[in-house]
């Protein structure tokens, strides 16, 4: 019970101090650069390769281990995720902004990728068993939190700065200058109130050769697991249309009318995608829980899977008939972002099932680095697809890629309790 109090103190703020510099980087960083007149192609193209580093995250997981402790790789992330978000911000006022802050953003997410692995491994090593279990859907939910204040909150203060000071790079200076204030408090918060368990500390080099050994196993016996390409084709393409798709929503959104978007401010973005579509988001994933939870995964993947393809067709609605209504906008983007929600909680669940056996927690990580490469390849990419056909043409394109979704889901073979509450 002791264990379960003093978890209040630290887990809510560790696990909202990972969602912010994640949700900077891959979304909040396309806004900014929308807003800064950089073209679509390049946009997607850019932030696309900003999911590397959660691509490459398992490979250099030991080397956290290996030169500190998870606590010390928390605060000092934390505090050079504050500095990075700091020099954005001085930054973006600059004539060579794109380059200065390309670079930066980089750093921001190895840091960011980085700080995941201290976090998640801290979060093991400083609660019991009880503890961890207790505090599984909190953590959950405060990640969640930062993607509303990143995604919603935070660009709707953008949008009110860009008025206020009539000077779209000095509100977007401003915006990053408040990130970089809480990552620096978050991280000397953390410094006095994380706990300092006793198993948390470096490994010696024989440690290391061995622990390097042993991940070379983990990845022969990944390779080697029963219905591997299936698996592997699902991790890369089930989500091809949302990869291609969530790149150009918000530009889509705020290009004018006469470009083929809805011609939104930053301010309605904040509140439309940022908020409704992440409250729909939320809930949709809720709801998959549930219902996975009561007839297993098997029983709901082709439900799912028509569900995080379906809803994309509001897009197509969206882009022919250009309406200006916000409930109408708002109204979509919340059953798109519903469905996704929905439809997503499959392929997660998948990736446990798939990590099922020997090396669960490692085969767990290999699997969410394939999501980050099939999310990153697509994405890097719609840009260049959008600017060739127009909005409407491309987002027909994005419901033409749903067959893949369909094709590479009809390949899997799932065994029928998983998922199932006993």
């Amino acid at each position: 019970m002791r264990n379960i109090k003093k978890g209040w103190s630290w887990i809510p703020s560790l696990y909202f101090a990972e969602g912010l510099p994640y949700f900077a980087v891959t979304a909040i960083s396309v806004i900014l650069y929308k807003r800064l007149g950089i073209s679509n192609t390049d946009i997607a193209l850019y932030t696309s390769w900003f999911y590397l580093p959660w691509v490459i995250k398992p490979f250099w997981s030991p080397i956290v281990d290996m030169l500190s402790t998870r606590r010390l790789w928390i605060i000092a992330t934390q505090l050079i995720m504050g500095a990075t978000l700091a020099s954005i911000a001085f930054t973006i006022p600059l004539d060579s902004f794109l380059q200065w802050t390309i670079c930066l953003f980089w750093l921001l997410a190895f840091s960011s990728a980085t700080h995941d692995i201290a976090a998640d491994g801290f979060y093991m090593l400083g609660l019991n068993e009880e503890g961890q279990s207790f505090f599984a859907g909190i953590r959950s939910t405060f990640y969640r939190i930062a993607t509303i204040f990143g995604q919603g909150i935070l660009i709707y203060f953008a949008g009110k700065m860009e008025i206020v000071t009539n000077n779209i790079p000095l509100a977007w200076s401003i915006t990053f200058g408040l990130l970089c204030a809480m990552l620096v408090m978050l991280g000397i918060y953390h410094h006095f109130t994380l706990p300092r368990p006793e198993q948390d500390k470096a490994r010696s080099i024989n440690s290391v050769k061995e622990a390097m050994l042993s991940f070379g196993n983990i990845i022969a016996t990944f390779f080697k697991k029963p219905g591997i390409v299936p698996a592997l084709l699902f991790m890369l393409l089930f989500r091809l249309p949302e990869a291609q798709l969530v790149k150009l929503i918000n530009p889509f959104l705020m290009d004018s009318i006469e470009a083929g978007g809805l011609g939104m401010s930053t301010e309605q973005i904040g509140i439309t995608y940022g908020t409704i579509g992440v409250i729909g988001l939320i809930v949709g994933g809720i709801l998959g829980g549930i219902c996975i939870s009561r007839h297993g995964l098997k029983r709901w993947l082709w439900p799912m899977v028509m569900s995080i393809s379906i809803p994309d067709l509001v897009y197509v609605y969206l882009s022919y008939a250009q309406p200006d209504s916000l409930m109408i906008i708002n109204s979509c983007v919340f059953v798109e972002q519903l469905g996704y929600g929905f439809g997503f909680t499959a392929y997660m669940l998948y990736l446990i099932y798939f990590a099922q056996g020997e090396y669960p927690t490692a085969h767990y990580a290999i699997s969410t680095a394939f999501m980050a490469l099939g999310m990153m390849l697509p994405g890097m990419i719609s840009g260049y697809i959008q600017e060739s056909l127009g909005y409407f043409n491309f987002f027909v394109w994005v419901i033409v890629c749903c067959a893949v979704t369909f094709v590479v889901s009809a390949q899997l073979k799932i065994d029928p309790t998983f998922g199932k509450k006993q």
